[in-house]
């Protein structure tokens, strides 16, 4: 009787067949890290499996993913969706932020309470909560570009530069002032200087 099994790898072929699984009724523990695994992934019912990792694949419909892991899933308790665009985090992509991480927990939560951990970080009791009362509405939606606006737009790429400096023959030395304010909160930079040093 398997307990545990992983498949990992790059594989070139398009489309991943996940049917023999079917015979593993009571793995407990599943790894699919690096698989190129995409929207159209189908597990067969896995009554048994508590540990689901599918890192760096190419999920990007995280509610399809959710609702199908709580029908073939039920006794999950740990998954790991790092390295998917389904899983906005900041190492991924720029635009993410910790705001969206926060709000993909609540979903997932919100979705598979039962989870005790999620991407290797437990979940906390005021997480669940806070699933409980808001995850139906943590569903990070943005809107589609239509056609018009990818055409009429030219692309534009931010430079915190001036315009009279954004030529590369133009070689003039630039200032500006910063709105940041440095409190030194958190800071250990002066903790070995004594007061004589000074």
């Amino acid at each position: 009787m398997e307990k545990y099994l992983s498949l990992s790898g790059n594989h070139s072929s398009n489309k991943r067949s996940l049917e023999g699984l079917s015979a593993f009724r009571s793995l407990e523990e599943l790894i699919l890290d690096n698989n190129q695994l995409g929207d159209d992934l189908v597990l067969p019912g896995l009554p048994r499996l508590h540990t689901l990792t599918l890192n760096k694949n190419r999920i990007t419909d995280l509610e399809y993913l959710l609702d199908h892991l709580a029908e073939v899933t039920p006794a999950l308790e740990y998954l790991s969706l790092l390295g998917n665009v389904a899983c906005p985090n900041e190492l991924v992509s720029l635009e993410k932020d910790e705001e969206d991480y926060k709000r993909y927990r609540c979903f997932v939560l919100y979705k598979l309470p039962n989870l005790k951990f999620l991407d290797a970080q437990k979940v906390t009791r005021q997480e669940r909560e806070e699933a409980l009362v808001r995850g139906a509405f943590m569903k990070v939606v943005k809107p589609k570009a239509s056609s018009e606006d990818v055409v009429g737009s030219p692309e534009l790429h931010y430079t915190p530069l001036p315009s009279a400096s954004r030529e590369l023959t133009s070689h003039q030395g630039v200032l500006g002032k910063c709105r940041y304010i440095y409190y030194g909160k958190n800071s250990e930079g002066n903790r070995f200087i004594r007061d004589d040093q000074l």
